[in-house]
């Protein structure tokens, strides 16, 4: 966590809520119970890794699109085509069972990271982006997996 800057870390850390909440109400029948009963089914388990992970895929599509903006030419045409790859995954691959969708969340985090090291390698990321990202990817991944093989 050295060299990353004290915002995006704090930041970053405070998007993975979701996903360790979603891990931890997933291993713990009384917490998903405790959930469910006060702020709905949807919020507990799997349901909200699948809800929030497709929303935090579709934002980094975001984040991609403004990296291509700092690109020329073919880099930028290559950027703008890359960035929009996890919306669209996370829209056509996130629908199904929670154990199928999650598995494809897992596929498109890890995609995700591919994508994040492309850009950082064109220089178009922070020096700091890929140690950010490898962090947020691993926890990403650690809690998705409780859904799916758990």
């Amino acid at each position: 966590m050295i060299g990353i800057p004290r915002a995006p870390l704090l930041l970053g850390l405070a998007g993975l809520i979701p996903f360790v909440w979603g891990a931890l109400t997933t291993v713990s029948d009384p917490l998903a119970t405790w959930g469910a009963a006060n702020l709905g089914g949807r919020f507990v388990g799997p349901y909200i890794q699948l809800f929030y992970g497709a929303v935090i895929l579709a934002f980094m599509s975001g984040v991609l699109w403004g990296f291509a903006t700092k690109a020329k030419g073919n880099r930028a045409a290559t950027g703008y085509a890359f960035s929009v790859v996890p919306a669209l995954w996370a829209f056509f691959m996130t629908g199904g069972g929670p154990v199928g969708a999650g598995m494809n969340l897992m596929f498109g985090f890890a995609g995700l990271l591919v994508l994040d090291f492309a850009f950082w390698s064109w220089g178009l990321a922070p020096s700091w982006w890929m140690k950010l990202r490898v962090l947020l990817t691993v926890i990403v991944l650690l809690c998705l997996s409780t859904g799916v093989f758990l």
